[in-house]
């Protein structure tokens, strides 16, 4: 592009100078650049691109995979493992089994402990999911439909690929919302062998949630078994910084995660009060 950089132009610009026709437009958006809606096009292009970007890195960052997507041995149920023996080495205490049936707090609504049972766990900080809080520090931020799907084959059309990730483009399907179709197996310890897990799930629009999935079922060919939920979304109503109780957001309809990390980024800097840098360059280079 000739006149001005990236940070001058809108995606629909650098669309219609490349003339690229609605389709493509509708996959570079969504399916790499992860925009969930299409109010990207009149913002800078430069941040677009540099999703693209971070796409292609993805793609190249393992050798001999065809995916810019990881996921987790045994199902995502890995991570918590994997981060509780980090937190242990680390001198953290894990009260298990427990319930968290209150939230105490001071004169001033500032949080000072837990109560679990007939137990009570102080600290100075509360990080947790919406359902551990009291509803008057949480808002509802709309409904997830999400359908479960057991099948004993790959999706058509992926080459006999034992995962998949999917997403239908809203404008496609006449919708707000992109549908996500996420699908694991056997391959990742999460299913018999032979068997695959689909789950394909969007933001509810209409009083027929199971209905709104349809475009995604339809790619899965055969489903041994379905099952669908519907989940209210919360989010948080404040910082957390005034009553120590750092909320996290539900998770929404997306399967790649992508809305869940720029959450974790957001509760470190809430915490914190500075962002976190994911730059390892300079350290690289400092032991150098």
């Amino acid at each position: 592009m000739k006149g001005k950089p990236c940070d001058q132009w809108t995606m629909k610009e650098v669309y219609t100078y490349y003339e690229l026709v609605e389709e493509t437009q509708q996959f570079v958006g969504h399916a790499m650049a992860l925009h969930r809606d299409d109010s990207y096009l009149d913002q800078p292009a430069e941040i677009t691109i540099d999703a693209i970007k971070l796409y292609m890195d993805s793609m190249q960052r393992f050798d001999n995979c065809k995916s810019p997507y990881i996921y987790p041995l045994y199902g995502l149920g890995g991570l918590p493992e994997g981060f509780s023996r980090l937190c242990a080495i680390n001198g953290g205490t894990f009260m298990l089994n427990k319930d968290v049936d209150e939230i105490l707090c001071d004169a001033s609504g500032k949080a000072w402990a837990i109560k679990t049972g007939n137990e009570v766990a102080k600290a100075t900080q509360f990080i947790g999911d919406a359902s551990y809080f009291p509803s008057s520090k949480t808002r509802a931020a709309g409904k997830v439909i999400r359908a479960i799907c057991l099948l004993d084959h790959p999706l058509a059309n992926t080459d006999g690929a034992e995962s998949a990730q999917i997403i239908i483009p809203a404008a496609q399907v006449k919708r707000r919302n992109d549908i996500y179709v996420c699908v694991i197996s056997f391959a990742h310890f999460v299913a018999s062998q032979g068997k695959y897990i689909a789950i394909v799930s969007t933001t509810c629009e209409s009083a027929n949630p199971s209905a709104e999935v349809q475009p995604g079922i339809d790619l899965l060919g055969k489903v041994l078994e379905r099952f669908d939920s519907v989940s209210t979304l919360f989010a948080p109503v404040g910082s957390g910084r005034e009553d120590k109780c750092y909320v996290s957001k539900s998770y929404d309809a997306t399967s790649h995660f992508e809305s869940a990390a720029h959450d974790v980024l957001s509760l470190y800097e809430r915490i914190t009060g500075t962002k976190l840098d994911m730059d390892i360059s300079a350290d690289l280079n400092e032991d150098e």
